[in-house]
């Protein structure tokens, strides 16, 4: 058994698990799940730097995860970062920042490789329950990772498109206009034309949702007062309840998002944007899929992800 801690920097929000992990039993125990929204990448995708404010929040955060750390006697920990740290022409500074902050050395890891973490984290959960082959989609800030496989990735590709790079991109008012919507999905329309030549999306059988935007858009479309995470992970919805829900999230304006229950003060101005990527996706898929002669009727969503695969090869080092 080794007690280890992941966390995950992305664009919009940065997360911490700390894990007892066997890694010959193949189990991994939870002792602490936190997440805080910092939003790293304010800004990233118009000036390709990292702005101060926001490496201060950052850092901030992985301070206290750090005592975090201290306090339940973490033997290893990985620090991942993604998407705003590896567009930033000041990457750096967050390197050492955190190098400072934690006393260990943060990953900066493309995009295929943050796609396989996060196929790692769905599936080791998933797979006994679901048949493949799977579609894990990985929907954050600043990108979106598809991931195509069975046992193990097959195939990989990340899109430049997420809910906080389309909100500063395209969704400026509130609620968005129609001219705004319609620039957000042609981005969307654009990125999923490439990935599919590098992705199969009509192999999918069990396609499944990961991260902020999606469990939000989960929750949504069950029709939950607060956030659940028991009722969100696992869950199994039709096709036509995921894509009522991020319609129905992206036309609202950002006091009724804010009124939702279950929803993450640090993701009200951008889950419209979240809303609209999932929504796409789903629906290039499920139309992928009839065009290669099957049938995709329900999504998956899972709270198990990139931090479960990171702690997961953290443990294995």
């Amino acid at each position: 058994m080794t007690r280890v801690a992941a966390i995950d920097c992305g664009t919009n929000s940065i997360r911490l698990l700390v894990a007892d992990v066997d890694v010959e039993a193949g189990t991994l125990t939870d002792l602490d799940r936190r997440m805080e929204v910092v939003r790293l990448g304010q800004g990233v995708d118009r000036t390709g730097r990292i702005a101060p404010e926001a490496l201060a929040r950052t850092l901030d955060a992985a301070r206290r995860y750090g005592a975090v750390c201290e306090e339940l006697g973490v033997e290893r920990i990985r620090f991942v970062a993604t998407s705003a740290s590896r567009d930033a022409e000041n990457r750096a500074d967050f390197v050492d920042g955190v190098r400072d902050a934690l006393g260990v050395e943060p990953e900066v890891v493309e995009g295929e490789e943050e796609a396989a973490l996060s196929f790692r984290g769905a599936t080791g959960v998933l797979a006994g329950r679901h048949p493949g082959p799977f579609l894990v989609v990985d929907l954050g800030g600043g990108s979106t990772e598809l991931v195509l496989g069975t046992g193990s990735p097959e195939a990989a590709y990340s899109m430049d498109v997420g809910c906080v790079r389309l909100t500063e991109r395209h969704l400026r008012s509130d609620p968005p206009t129609a001219a705004e919507i319609a620039a957000a999905r042609a981005d969307v329309a654009a990125a999923l034309d490439v990935a599919s030549r590098v992705v199969p999306l009509g192999k999918a059988v069990t396609l499944v949702g990961l991260a902020g935007s999606v469990t939000t858009v989960t929750a949504h479309a069950l029709g939950l007062a607060e956030y659940d995470p028991a009722r969100i992970d696992g869950s199994v919805l039709p096709v036509g309840d995921v894509l009522d829900a991020c319609d129905d999230l992206l036309a609202r304006d950002r006091a009724s998002r804010a009124e939702l229950g279950f929803m993450h003060p640090g993701r009200v101005d951008v889950i419209g944007a979240g809303a609209l990527v999932w929504h796409d996706v789903v629906a290039r898929v499920r139309d992928d899929v009839a065009a290669a002669g099957g049938e995709l009727t329900h999504v998956v969503t899972s709270e198990h992800d990139i931090l479960d695969g990171i702690a997961w090869s953290a443990a294995e080092r």
